[in-house]
């Protein structure tokens, strides 16, 4: 049996992640996506199947912002807009959901980011 390719064990991961991880309506679930060059981040609400709030480096509010810096940069400009976002619409509270990903690099710094916001993860 030969080595688990990292596209496989990723979604290992996220679905040991997504056993425990559910969203409420009190306490929605913050999803991270990474792709090669671009990062998002949803608060989910699991219970309605509703997303509250949602941003990327796609977002017109921080894509001039975020040209020509670094990844790690641009994800912790997502993760402080969608702090906000999530703070105006009155969500305090969420459960972070790293999508499988390891806990290190663009998902830490939106975490972290998303924390110094105010956001409690």
């Amino acid at each position: 049996m030969g080595k688990i390719k990292p596209k496989v064990a990723r979604y290992r991961r996220h679905d040991r992640v997504r056993a425990r991880v559910k969203g409420t309506t009190s306490r929605p679930r913050l999803c991270v996506f990474c792709s090669l060059n671009h990062i998002y981040a949803q608060v989910i609400d699991d219970s309605q199947g509703h997303t509250m709030t949602a941003a990327s480096t796609l977002d017109a509010d921080i894509k001039g912002e975020a040209a020509g810096k670094a990844k790690v940069v641009k994800s912790k400009l997502v993760g402080s807009l969608v702090a906000n976002r999530a703070l105006g619409k009155g969500i305090k509270q969420v459960v972070f959901d790293r999508g499988g990903y390891k806990y290190h690099g663009r998902i830490k710094a939106l975490a972290e980011s998303a924390r110094q916001e105010g956001l409690k993860l």
